[in-house]
């Protein structure tokens, strides 16, 4: 029981540090000429909102993952 209870509670740390990491993405344009077509960057609105409701998902699971680990815990107690 408390080897399940410690795997998932390193299951849950490993998740929330995974989907915590942000990735930095560099545009780099070159010089253009005068007659060049210029064309906007594209949208990354919906990237972040991604992004953010995956940190969410994370923190929620982690909350969850530390919920069970007390009520385990709460268990443990009450059986000894």
């Amino acid at each position: 029981m408390n080897k399940s209870l410690s795997l998932a509670v390193l299951v849950a740390a490993i998740a929330l540090a995974a989907c915590g990491k942000k990735e930095e993405t560099t545009v780099v344009t070159p010089a253009a000429p005068a007659s060049a077509v210029v064309v906007p960057a594209p949208d990354t609105s919906a990237a972040a909102s991604a992004a953010s409701a995956a940190t969410d998902a994370a923190t929620s699971a982690a909350a969850a993952a530390s919920s069970a680990a007390d009520a385990a815990s709460t268990a443990a107690s009450a059986a000894k």
